[in-house]
């Protein structure tokens, strides 16, 4: 058992010195394949925790064109507290309104001299609870709430949210287009280079089967080959994408986070980092399957 370890190790070295430069682009290749995986992964699970945040926040509010009277407004928060989204029911009368304003306005709050609280609504702010925390949540209570005159206009920031979803979404998919042409090409240096180096020494492949070999002892050096390479790549890749965050991501998504007080910025967790290295090795394993398939029989 130890001599075949020793024997397949020898025989995986002594293809790679066979063809440095085709073992260099290989995995060179799925260093870049994983390393834009990667990055597009650091933006989007930062920016999906700053939108997490974000809906977190999400309140809708109601605007009344009277203030009620308090047997009205209880019948209101009665009504509100009974949907099944709706976590908590908080009214704001006009002086209340009006002294958020100002304190909004910070040194500008001059502009308000000569001016009221009536010249603000009153209005009821609706709170979410955890599991309904989002734009579709928001539009089916306002869908309900439409129903009743008594409030004038609604405000949830609904068309900022459609436009950060779409962001999300379009950010999504162009990483994954990018990413599965960078994994295909990879799949295919890989591939060619195992298959090169079969053609290097495929003499002394028809003889090891004449005189006997199992075609799994065959294959062996060559899938083992081609997990070296997607190792080697995958291990190039994170440290590669750690620099790319320690130099680019966390600075400028912080800027972002820290404005909208969304947390810090974090680095792919260590199930992440493993899953990228595994994700590696496959890609030398397959990209060898394919090529040893032409050359030895299963």
């Amino acid at each position: 058992m130890f001599d075949r370890t020793v024997y397949l190790i020898r025989r995986v070295f002594r293809n790679i010195r066979q063809s440095p430069v085709l073992c260099t682009a290989a995995i060179g290749t799925v260093a870049v394949a994983l390393t834009v995986l990667a990055f597009f992964s650091l933006i989007v699970i930062n920016i999906q925790s700053l939108a997490t945040h974000w809906s977190q926040e999400i309140q809708v509010v109601a605007y009344l064109d009277n203030e009620p009277q308090l047997s009205r407004l209880n019948d209101w928060r009665k009504l509100i507290l009974g949907m099944p989204e709706v976590d908590r029911v908080n009214y704001v009368d006009r002086e209340e309104a009006f002294r958020r304003f100002s304190t909004r306005l910070g040194s500008d709050s001059d502009l308000l001299e000569g001016f009221g609280p009536e010249i603000l609504p009153a209005s009821l702010e609706i709170s979410f609870k955890p599991a309904h925390r989002g734009r579709v949540a928001a539009e089916a209570v306002v869908a309900r709430l439409k129903q009743n005159p008594d409030f004038s206009d609604f405000s949830y920031g609904q068309d900022w949210l459609e436009r950060f979803e779409s962001f999300l979404d379009m950010l999504r998919f162009g990483g994954s287009v990018l990413g599965a042409f960078l994994l295909f090409a990879a799949l295919f240096i890989v591939s060619n280079t195992i298959k090169l180096t079969l053609y290097a020494c495929r003499d002394e492949l028809e003889i090891m089967a004449l005189v006997g070999a199992t075609s799994l002892y065959i294959k062996t050096p060559f899938l083992l080959e081609g997990a070296f390479h997607g190792a080697m790549g995958s291990l190039i890749a994170l440290c590669g994408s750690f620099a790319l965050f320690q130099i680019f991501l966390q600075r400028g998504l912080e800027s972002l986070l820290l404005v909208s007080d969304g947390g810090q910025i974090v680095f792919l967790a260590w199930q992440q980092q493993l899953l990228l290295i595994a994700t590696g090795i496959l890609l030398g394993i397959i990209g060898s399957i394919l090529s040893l398939r032409k050359f030895v029989r299963i």
